[in-house]
């Protein structure tokens, strides 16, 4: 049990921070990292994709339908890998492992932000868009003042699921070889051959408090939300 602990405790540095003394993150830092820079570029993205859907109909909103269920349709782990080896590619430059897999997670992840966040759209009631018309609201005024705010509020249960596999997708880097945590479990666990299952349960359990400790703050922050505006 204590040789178990002591494959932890004498790599924990390399697991959390891997190579941040020569200026190369990795571990749980390059995972929340990706995550939240992923998680940014998805929701703006996707909530400019999920406005020009709601404001134009016809063949606007087909085309982003049809460009939202392709990217749904295909497994995480062909973008990030297609992604990989297509932007440098098409850049003409070799672009950093993390940053390719950071724009993977986005545009895969941005779909589904767009299709919550025109269902909450559409979820409010008809009146809104009407009231906010008749007291001279531009249509524009009218998504970005009356409408979007609370399609966010009553989206963001959805948001926080996305957002918590985004977490978990991040492990998907492996297979360019980008140092997140569970790349870094791997080489551990590859240099020392010895008590895998410590190892990977350790990894399995940082990803099941990061998952924890953002759920658990989106629930306080809607429980808070819900005392200061009762219905």
């Amino acid at each position: 049990m204590i040789a178990n602990i002591s494959v932890i405790t004498d790599n924990l540095d390399y697991l959390l921070w891997g190579k941040m003394a020569q200026g190369e993150p990795g571990g749980v830092l390059l995972t929340l990292m990706m995550a939240v820079g992923a998680g940014v570029l998805a929701l703006g993205l996707g909530l400019l994709l999920a406005c020009v859907a709601w404001r134009y109909g016809g063949i606007v909103r087909r085309l982003l339908f049809i460009w939202a269920d392709l990217i749904r349709g295909i497994p995480l782990i062909f973008v990030i890998f297609w992604l990989y080896f297509l932007l440098p590619a098409i850049t003409g430059r070799d672009l950093p492992g993390p940053l390719t897999v950071t724009l993977a997670l986005a545009w895969f992840t941005s779909a589904a932000v767009m299709y919550t966040t025109l269902a909450a759209l559409n979820a409010l009631a008809k009146g809104q868009n009407e009231a906010a018309v008749a007291g001279g609201f531009t249509p524009r005024q009218t998504l970005r003042l009356v409408l979007l705010p609370q399609a966010l509020r009553n989206a963001l249960p959805s948001f926080a699921g996305l957002f918590i596999s985004l977490i978990k997708d991040t492990s998907l880097a492996f297979i360019v070889n980008v140092p997140e945590l569970t790349t870094v479990a791997g080489q551990v666990n590859s240099r020392v051959q010895i008590y895998p299952a410590a190892i990977f349960i350790f990894t399995g359990l940082v990803y099941y408090l990061l998952c924890s400790a953002l759920a658990w703050r989106i629930h306080r922050w809607q429980r808070q939300e819900a005392t200061a505006y009762p219905q």
